[in-house]
């Protein structure tokens, strides 16, 4: 799958900070993003535009009229179609009050798709995105303190955020609707590697994915045949790959280590 990441399309967005509880300190606080998968190969560019960031402390409930803490006002906007596999952009940097955080809010202006072949850019404007927020659950909270540094990785996945209207060849246009995952990378492990054919060629825009019941995060490999899916808790999964014109390949029992990377290739039969 082509690299990506930004709390969208390959999507993620990690924050890092302190370990304990004291609240009397502040704790580092790092803000990334990253992707999860689209059909990339139709893709041209998938741009999501930021204006604001906050961050709710346990306890500061939204109806009972706390506010949240503003990390960012700033507007940046991500092509997301540069986010995958592992790669991550920072959105910010910087100390904040020790304690337990338990949710993230993106306010979100808007987004874009361009289609290859294609010279017109599909944009829609995100209503609730800018006015209310878009919520993300931190579970377990985020717990700040000075010293030690976490992460947390909220991953957009664009292959159900970014949904088109019509087909390929014949669309209206998408519809915005952005899953977002978090995940808390202290305590998360990562699955990678190579998917090839069975004389050894490297594949690209193979589809790989991981479940435990249901689908859980999704990638595309690379040039390479390089894949990788970041943020995944620890756990036994399994991880499947396939691409059109070949068969599907699963491996159950796929054992992730919280701060380890898991090493599964794949080899795929043409049918």
């Amino acid at each position: 799958m082509k690299k990506g990441v930004l709390i969208l399309l390959a999507a993620a967005l990690v924050l890092i900070s302190g370990a304990c509880t004291e609240t009397a300190r502040t704790g580092r606080l790092v803000l990334k993003v990253t992707d999860a998968p689209f059909d990339i190969s139709s893709i041209e560019s998938a741009t999501v535009t930021i204006t604001r960031i906050e961050l709710k402390k346990v306890g500061d409930g939204i109806s009972d009229g706390n506010s949240f803490i503003t990390l960012s006002e700033d507007t940046v906007t991500l092509d997301l179609i540069d986010l995958r596999n592992g790669v991550t952009e920072t959105l910010l940097d910087m100390d904040i009050p020790g304690g337990s955080y338990d949710m993230v809010r993106l306010y979100v202006d808007e987004a874009g798709l361009k289609l290859n072949d294609n010279d017109e850019i599909f944009t829609v404007k995100v209503p609730s995105g800018s006015q209310t927020g878009i919520k993300i659950h931190l579970r377990p909270a985020l717990e700040v303190s000075e010293g030690n540094l976490s992460e947390i990785l909220l991953d957009i996945d664009l292959s159900k955020s970014f949904v088109l209207r019509g087909n390929l060849s014949h669309n209206n246009g998408f519809i915005f609707k952005p899953v977002i995952r978090a995940a808390n990378m202290a305590k998360a492990g990562c699955i990678q590697g190579m998917v090839t054919d069975t004389s050894a060629v490297k594949i690209q825009d193979a589809t790989v994915w991981i479940e435990q019941d249901t689908v859980f995060a999704t990638t595309f490999s690379d040039t390479l045949g390089y894949y990788a899916i970041i943020g995944v808790p620890p756990g036994e999964w399994s991880v499947l790959a396939t691409k059109d014109g070949y068969d599907t390949v699963r491996y159950d029992g796929v054992s992730v280590i919280a701060g380890n990377k898991t090493i599964q290739n794949f080899e795929l039969t043409k049918k």
